[in-house]
């Protein structure tokens, strides 16, 4: 483990992709404690699209309230919703492509079958299909859950390719003539090979549920009632901020978005350099 965190550490891409990525969720986690965050109080007297001040260190949204505020609120529910659409994405990519590619056969063919269906369907027309029928009672769970749920296709089929390649393996061969169990086989012998591989899997569908959310909240069928980085953009949108170039309403909101992003594709290009051989220089 050791040398495993010292070769990362070599590397730039990781230093600096890790590193924003902390300090977005130092941002998420500890900004209410230093910030005064209150996404529903509005500033009367500094109005709507108030410059920056001491008041209002970015300025006001449209309806007067602090822009700081809704920037960490939406940055901790994005994250949320992201990491939330991640597990589950994650796991059914993992459980599905893990059995399949193990097992062989007729299960996974089935398995395969429904992977490539839900492939060539694209996710976000799922996406909008399923939030559109939901008009009340959008939550940022629901959002997660509904992203997990549809993006979990391209996961399982990666997995499924690694766990095919492990199955003719001698170790596994040994352990199957010793008679252990096939639960046992893969709990002890395929999942090691694969940690790796599946928390790689993780951080990039973690990335796709934070673009996800956002994608699917500036058309306006994000989570109702709460504050996230797609809703402030949305909100931008429908007041015409964009067209009145009103930088302030949807470029940090933005920016946040893309180095989030940016941070976990880094991180994630950086631990493929190092866990795979062949891309070591």
């Amino acid at each position: 483990m050791g040398k495993l965190l010292k070769n990362l550490l070599k590397s730039p891409m990781f230093v600096i992709g890790i590193s924003i990525f902390v300090l977005t969720l130092l941002i998420a986690v500890f900004g209410p404690l230093f910030y005064n965050v209150d996404t529903h109080a509005r500033d009367i007297m500094a109005g709507p699209y108030a410059g920056s001040s001491a008041a209002h260190l970015l300025g006001t949204d449209r309806l007067g309230r602090d822009y700081v505020s809704l920037l960490i609120e939406g940055l901790g529910n994005s994250l949320y919703v992201g990491f939330l659409a991640g597990i589950i994405a994650t796991t059914l990519g993992v459980l599905i492509g893990l059995f399949g590619g193990f097992r062989g056969g007729w299960i996974d063919e089935i398995l395969n079958m429904g992977t490539n269906l839900f492939i060539v369907i694209p996710q976000f027309v799922i996406l909008v299909l399923i939030s559109s029928a939901f008009k009340e009672g959008r939550s940022l769970t629901l959002i997660g859950v509904v992203i997990g749920l549809t993006a979990w296709s391209w996961s399982a089929r990666a997995v499924r390719a690694q766990a095919s390649s492990l199955r003719s393996r001698d170790h596994i061969a040994l352990a199957r003539i010793n008679g252990a169990s096939t639960l046992t086989i893969v709990i002890k012998h395929v999942l090691p090979y694969l940690l790796s591989y599946v928390f790689m899997v993780f951080i990039m569908q973690v990335g796709s549920g934070i673009l996800s959310e956002a994608s699917i909240s500036m058309i306006g069928l994000g989570p109702v009632d709460t504050t996230s980085l797609g809703i402030i953009l949305n909100q931008a949108k429908d007041n015409g901020a964009l067209a009145d170039s009103i930088w302030i309403a949807f470029l940090p909101a933005t920016l946040v978005v893309t180095l989030t992003v940016f941070a976990l594709y880094l991180i994630n290009t950086s631990m493929e350099g190092v866990f795979n051989p062949r891309l070591r220089k």
